[in-house]
Formats: C-alpha cells, sequence, structure tokens
C-alpha cells in the first residue's frame, strides 16, 4: 500500500457493511457510510459538487437548506487547509476527504496564540479552513468572552488577511460562521436540485501521487520562522504500515484511540477504530470489548491506581509520547494485556516498539527495541540517533527535502536494539565528565521507595561546572539512607548526585505530561 486514502476506500469496497468507527457516544458507522463521507467532503472541495443556499424564512445569515448539483471537479494540488476539529467521527471523515481531494491538512491548536497562528498561516497559506462553529463564533462575535474566560483563538474567518479562503464547518450554524461556508450535515444530506453531469468527471483519489504532501505538523520554531513537519500520503501510508506490522491487527479487532497514527492503521486492516468519550477508559474499554489501546504513562498510572486490572478482552496496550516508569510498566504488566512501549517522532513515525518485559530486562538505560523493518538508523560520533525510511517525512516547511533526521537521543545499539542514553540537550557536564540522566533514571525509579526518578545538572554561573540533583518522587517506604547507598550499584561512580530532592511531583507540560525539565531545574534550584 502506496497511500492511506486509497488503502482505506479498498477496505470499504470489501467490507462496506463492517463497523468502521464507534464514536465517543458509541454510536457506529460502517465503513460504507464513512467512504460515503469522505467521498461527499472531497467532492464538495473539489468542485464537483457545487453548492447553493436557499432561505425558508430562516434567521439572517443562517443557511436554511443546500441544493447541490454537479460540476467541474478540480484538486486541490496540495494547497493548505487549516484543520481544527475535536477527534471524533467528523474530524476523521473530514480529514480523509480534504486530502483526497489534494489538500494538505495544516493542524491547528485552538489555543495557539494568534500570531503564532499568523506566523503559521503565512508560512503555508491554506486556501481553505475546515473548523467546529464553535469556534468561529469563540472567535469571532464572543471573542471579548473568549479572552475573559483565558481563551486565546485565532481569527478563523480571516486567517492570512488579504487571501481568500473558504470554509466548511462541522456543528450547528452559529455566529461567526462565515456567510457561504459550507456545513458538513448538508454535503451528507444535501437537497438535491438539476444535475448537469456532462462535465461531472470526479477526481480519481489513485491519479494523486503518493508524494502528495498530505498534511504539516508544527512542532516548533519561532513566529518569524515557525517549523513544519511536512508529510506525504505515501510517507504516511509508510508509518501506518510499520505501526500495522508492529503489533498485530485484523477485521475483528477494537482499537480505542484518539491518536490519529494508531486509529488509521485499525481503518487499514479493517478492524474498528473505538474512539474515547468523556467517561472512565477502564469502563469505555469493557463496554466496546477492545482488543487494543494507547495510553499516555502518566495518564495509564493514574488509571492502574484507581482499576488494578483491565478488561480480557484487551490483547494489546500501547504506550507512548513520553517514557514509562518501571513501576508503571509493572502494573500495566499485571492488569493483563501485553504491553509494547512505542519510540517515534513526528518526523518519523513510528521508529522502535520494546515490550515492557523486555524493558524492565534492562540493566542501562531505556531500552527503545529493534529499529522496525526499513528504518534506517546511524548513530552519530556523539551518540545522537539519525533516522532514515520511506516513513521519513518529505521536509520541513520551507527546507530542502530530508535524507535523514536527527533525533535529537543519544543512543546505543546494543544486539541490535536501540538503548536511549538521554536527550542530548538533557547531558550534564560535570568535572570534565558527560553524564546521561537516561542511562541511570530507569534503574534508580525501579528501587524501592522510588515512584519516578530525574537527574538534573544546575550549572554554575562562573565555571559553568554542573551540579548534579537526583529528583525523586518517594513511594510509601522511601528511605534517603537507603537510597544513597543502593546508588552507587547502579550509578557510575562519576555520575553519582550531589544531592537528592525528595519533590511530591515533577513538573509536567503539553497534552501528554511529559516531564518539564526545564521546570524541575528551576524547582530544584530554588530548593538548594
Amino acid at each position: 500500500m502506496n497511500d492511506v486514502i486509497t488503502g482505506i476506500m479498498s477496505v470499504a469496497e470489501g467490507e462496506p457493511e463492517r463497523i468502521a468507527i464507534v464514536d465517543g457516544r458509541g454510536r457506529e458507522i460502517s465503513y460504507a457510510e464513512l467512504a460515503r463521507r469522505v467521498n461527499a467532503v472531497r467532492d464538495a472541495m473539489t468542485g464537483r459538487l457545487h453548492t447553493t443556499t436557499t432561505r425558508t424564512g430562516a434567521a439572517a445569515g443562517q443557511p436554511d437548506a443546500t441544493t447541490t448539483r454537479a460540476g467541474a471537479a478540480a484538486g486541490l494540488s496540495g494547497d493548505g487547509v487549516l484543520f481544527a476539529v475535536r477527534p471524533g467521527v467528523d474530524a476523521v471523515a473530514l480529514a480523509l476527504g480534504a486530502v483526497a481531494a489534494g489538500g494538505t491538512l495544516v493542524l491547528a491548536d485552538p489555543g495557539l496564540a494568534p500570531e503564532v497562528l499568523t506566523a503559521r498561516m503565512a508560512a503555508t497559506r491554506p486556501s481553505w479552513v475546515i473548523a467546529e462553529s464553535l469556534l468561529y463564533t469563540l472567535s469571532g462575535p464572543f471573542k471579548g468572552l473568549a479572552r475573559r474566560r483565558g481563551l486565546l483563538l485565532p481569527n478563523l474567518r480571516d486567517p492570512l488577511p488579504g487571501r481568500p479562503v473558504r470554509h466548511l464547518y462541522t456543528g450547528p450554524w452559529l455566529p461567526g460562521v462565515p456567510r457561504g461556508a459550507l456545513r458538513l450535515s448538508r454535503l451528507l444530506h444535501p437537497v438535491t436540485g438539476p444535475a448537469d453531469m456532462s462535465d461531472a468527471k470526479a477526481p480519481d483519489i489513485s491519479e494523486i501521487s503518493a508524494n502528495q504532501a498530505a498534511a504539516v505538523i508544527f512542532t516548533s520554531g519561532t513566529t518569524a520562522r515557525p517549523r513544519g513537519v511536512v508529510h506525504t500520503r505515501g510517507s504516511l501510508a509508510a508509518g501506518l504500515e510499520l505501526f500495522r506490522s508492529a503489533f498485530p491487527l485484523e477485521p475483528g479487532d477494537i482499537v480505542h484511540t484518539d491518536q490519529l497514527m494508531l486509529g488509521l492503521p485499525a481503518l487499514l486492516a479493517g478492524a474498528t477504530w473505538s474512539l474515547p468519550g468523556n467517561g472512565d477508559l477502564a469502563d469505555e474499554l469493557a463496554t466496546r470489548r477492545a482488543t487494543h489501546a494507547f495510553a499516555v504513562p502518566v495518564h495509564l498510572d493514574r488509571l492502574l491506581r484507581r482499576t488494578p486490572r483491565l478488561p480480557e478482552t484487551l490483547r494489546y496496550l500501547l504506550l507512548g509520547a513520553a517514557p514509562a516508569p518501571p513501576a508503571v510498566l509493572r502494573r500495566a504488566m499485571e492488569a493483563g494485556p501485553e504491553v509494547l512501549s512505542v519510540y517515534a517522532m513526528t518526523e518519523a513515525l513510528p521508529i522502535a516498539v520494546a515490550s515492557a518485559r523486555e524493558k524492565l530486562a534492562q540493566a542501562e538505560g531505556d531500552l527503545l527495541g529493534a529499529p522496525l523493518p526499513g528504518v534506517g538508523v546511524r548513530i552519530a560520533d556523539d551518540g545522537e540517533l539519525f533516522v532514515s525510511g520511506p516513513h521519513l517525512a518529505r521536509r520541513y516547511l520551507g527546507e530542502e527535502p530530508l535524507r535523514e533526521v536527527a533525533t535529537g537521543d543519544l543512543v546505543r545499539l546494543e544486539e541490535g536494539r536501540l538503548v536511549l542514553l538521554g536527550r542530548k540537550k538533557d547531558m550534564i557536564l560535570r568535572d570534565g565528565v558527560n553524564i546521561y540522566p537516561g542511562l541511570y533514571e530507569p534503574a534508580v525509579a525501579a528501587l524501592p521507595g522510588v515512584a519516578e526518578a530525574a537527574i538534573v545538572g544546575l550549572a554554575d554561573p562562573e565555571t559553568g561546572d554542573e551540579e548534579v540533583v537526583l529528583a525523586v518522587i518517594p513511594a510509601g517506604d522511601y528511605d534517603e539512607g537507603l537510597l544513597r547507598k543502593a546508588l552507587p550499584e547502579i550509578v557510575d561512580a562519576s555520575a553519582l548526585p550531589d544531592r537528592i530532592e525528595p519533590l511530591d511531583a515533577f513538573p509536567r507540560s503539553g497534552r501528554a505530561d511529559k516531564l518539564d525539565r526545564a521546570a524541575l531545574r528551576e524547582l530544584v534550584a530554588r530548593r538548594a
């Protein structure tokens, strides 16, 4: 398979009645219905279906009915599509439809500061905006109310002043939705008008190259130079195939996740993608009879403290987005399913997979696993890992094509398996010795009385030499004296900490609740 869209459409053609998606409220749609929705979005965005609005006494500005007729087709040819829809059935259909039309999704976080979004829009120059109607309202007529509630929302009506854009929205009509915007529900259930089929040839999605840009995902950068990762339909398809090779998936399986790169492999395999709702995760896994699920380690930890056993139907539990402490891995294994930890980055999804059992057996460092089939790895002289392969993003926005990408991770290769030593930027220098926190943190966290451990360096402003601080979250039987006695058995003498700081919790950031090392450094510095 060299294209994600044609792969899913092929499944829909062969298994039209099979359940494709279960939404957060438990409602099901078949593969046939998913394909119909994707095609409806594609046809509307390529001009195959022209829509006009008719009035039947509706309030001014509110669409009452949409009349549809056939027209000439024209693909988007890689045009940017600003996308701001929360995970759900509508988001899946809209995203796949936009890519099928030849568009490039520009994923927008509704919480972006306006100046950040403006910089990203200047870099991508979208011709379409796909968003929820509520976001138009909160960024338009009720912008003041949103700001008073602490919400800084970008201007979706006119994301790039001076450049005309078209709009497609989901949800009910609300004040602030641009005049002439297409409404998803109207596209799916149109009032059909007179059709002129003379030139109504739909764009053949198989004719759109696998090299066509499909998504731009911003990871870092500044307002002056935003850094966006450009994935093609082909690179996404290759990454999805790698996920499918890493854990078995087949028709009848149910994958419970809100992660696109795990939900799409389910669709490609003819399985069911189960989207989380707002309820308890353990209850949802049981109700949906999920066979596969994804969790962020810190969220899983909270779940397993409440629910030590997971449903028997769950065969695979995938962990990702942040390192998993040994205590969490042990609890996850005791919960029942096979536990796999995924190593990936936005530019290369995924890279390696290791089981919880393998990770716990690793004496030193954090085991990432063997590179997946087709993934190329190179370790530079300083130990940094570089990755290549068919799943590699095409390029960074505005830059030359990528041949390989620097991960920023320091690793070593042991019997064909990657072992993480730490982040390159987190390396500590003391007395001329390089200290890699990731080499020791898993072993320290596995000691009795320690729930989590992190090592940070505090630089002396005059000499630049760093104080090594071991921060720990104590467990019930924590004893600092016993911890100090145990450290020389698992930590090299040159890396032993200058001091130990027990903390109630570590500072975290982002949706994945990753450890915020910069904030941790500030915290332990204040406690010196």
